[in-house]
């Protein structure tokens, strides 16, 4: 009876305990996957040090920046980065607000579409960067003009998102509120708000972003204070741990301010199926009509400077601006400033972006190089773009190299995500097929995954683009250039020379629809089966 029981349940223990067994196993190594990575880096950074493989000028080793960490946590890191906080409070709660009234304003008003949508449009093409020496000569350099600025980099994602949502609200859900004769308030609140609230919270996100980096990137300009401060100072005193440490900390605000607005919006949002929309409506009407707000700014504009109502030092007259424009390019210094820094932005994207399409594909086809490298990109993420511009010009200079290195960056994470979402969200089916027909991996790609996740790369290639002009602007304007369009900005501020600066914001603008226009153009047309 032993026997048999011993026998039973040696029988039984091996079956029973194999499975549990690998799946501890499994969930084990599924957990420690994330860590292999840091921890090799974190290795690499020791030995490294240790064998004084380079300059502690250039590579600081782990224990002086936690000696930095020690010494400046005591009180003036956290100082400087409340300023910074405060700073970005006050102007999210200005930039979020103004979106949200221009917004709703905007989506309910189809005058307001007609004639006012269109000049919006055309000055949130021109990226937050080319604004701040036309600032710098308004407001200083001092906290207005980092407020300033941040309104600017925040209201344009708010104002168009809210519009989208807004403008494309359930129109019986309008009939409804007609019947009911709602006033305007409670239209506002019971129906406006709610069907834009998505919308709305994505457009919050982006704000989030931009005004981030937008704020570190005017304190590296012109600020005593904040985090941004801190590490230029650290940078100019060669302590690249107080650098190291100041990315730290910025990328560990950046990674809560990405957690605490997605546990708020799991709150906001709690019915289970987005909310109602329709795109009902055409694109905005485009006419005379539309012509006439920009005419009025004009004719102010001209007006202000002619009559003397504001210095010309400050604020040129608009003929001024475009004879100079038209003198730029005919002498072919605009012309010539602008290919070189569309050559940076070219040369970045392609560095960039091929590395962020690799990237995408390598941790969209296996979960374990997902599980090994995509947490730790995701960190990387989290740090504000212009928070690496004293890194990386202590690692690579300040010639084109830098520059090259710093778009590319700027182009790397749009593409990446894009691709591995795009591949993510491919259908299981697919698999199936190629399983079936015994595909291998090139045909597979060349066949099934690229033609599947096309409209998902070309757009990550779309925002990829826009990236690294604008990583261009900020390379030229961060390290010095014997050439650029920001360059040729910065010289001219410096000499007071706004009809030039104005010039250089024009065709920056230009640029800027016409690559986006481009990467829509792309998109169609890599992707025109999609309409077949």
């Amino acid at each position: 009876m032993n026997g048999v029981l011993s026998k039973g349940r040696g029988g039984i223990r091996g079956p029973l305990r194999s499975p549990f067994a690998a799946q501890g196993r499994s969930h084990r190594v599924s957990h420690a996957l994330p860590w292999v990575l840091p921890v090799l880096i974190a290795l690499l950074w020791v030995v490294a040090s240790r064998q004084h493989w380079m300059s502690e000028q250039i590579l600081p080793a782990p224990s002086l920046v936690w000696q930095s960490a020690v010494e400046f946590g005591s009180g003036e890191l956290w100082g400087h980065l409340w300023i910074s906080l405060q700073r970005l409070f006050w102007g999210l709660l200005a930039g979020i607000g103004s979106g949200l009234l221009l917004g709703t304003w905007l989506g309910t008003s189809r005058n307001a579409q007609t004639l006012v949508l269109p000049t919006f449009v055309a000055l949130a093409q021109i990226p937050t960067l080319a604004w701040i020496p036309l600032f710098m000569l308004f407001f200083g350099i001092g906290e207005l003009l980092k407020l300033v600025v941040l309104v600017k980099a925040v209201v344009v994602p708010v104002t168009l998102h809210t519009l989208v949502g807004v403008r494309d609200a359930q129109p019986k859900l309008r009939e409804a509120a007609a019947a009911l004769r709602l006033p305007r308030h409670l239209l506002f609140l019971r129906l406006l708000l709610p069907a834009a609230l998505p919308a709305f919270l994505t457009g919050v996100r982006l704000a989030l972003a931009t005004g981030w980096t937008s704020l570190l990137a005017v304190e590296l300009l012109a600020s005593s204070e904040g985090i941004g401060y801190l590490m230029v100072w650290g940078r100019q005193l060669f302590m690249l741990d107080l650098v190291l440490l100041c990315i730290l900390v910025i990328g560990l605000v950046g990674a809560l301010l990405e957690r605490g607005f997605s546990i708020l919006e799991k709150r906001l949002l709690h019915w289970p199926q987005a909310a109602t929309g329709e795109q009902q409506r055409g694109p905005v009407p485009k006419g005379w009509q539309s012509l006439l707000l920009p005419a009025a700014l004009l004719a102010l504009w001209q007006a202000s400077s002619s009559l003397g109502w504001v210095d010309q030092n400050i604020l040129t007259s608009p003929l001024d601006v475009v004879r100079t424009l038209f003198a730029g390019l005919a002498d072919g210094s605009l012309p010539q400033a602008m290919l070189l820094s569309l050559q940076r932005t070219l040369t970045g994207l392609l560095l960039g972006g091929g590395a962020g399409l690799l990237a995408g594909l390598l941790l969209g086809l296996s979960d374990n190089t997902e599980r090994v490298f995509g947490p730790s990109l995701s960190a990387l993420r989290q740090v504000a773009l212009f928070a690496w511009v004293p890194l990386l010009t202590a690692w690579f200079g300040l010639g084109e190299g830098a520059k090259h290195v710093f778009v590319g960056l700027a182009a790397f994470f749009p593409l990446l995500i894009a691709t591995q979402r795009g591949i993510a969200s491919l259908s299981p089916q697919l698999g199936e097929a190629a399983r079936t027909l015994r595909l291998n991996l090139w045909q597979r790609l060349r066949l099934l995954v690229l033609p599947g996740a096309a409209p998902a790369i070309f757009a990550g290639l779309r925002l990829s683009l826009i990236y690294a002009w604008l990583g261009t602007i900020g390379a030229e304007y961060f390290m010095p250039s014997d050439g650029g369009i920001a360059s040729l900005m910065i010289g001219a501020q410096q000499l007071f020379r706004m009809d030039q600066v104005m010039a250089a914001m024009v065709l920056i603008g230009l640029v800027g629809a016409l690559l986006g226009t481009l990467g829509q153009r792309l998109e169609s047309r890599a992707t025109r089966w999609r309409t077949a």
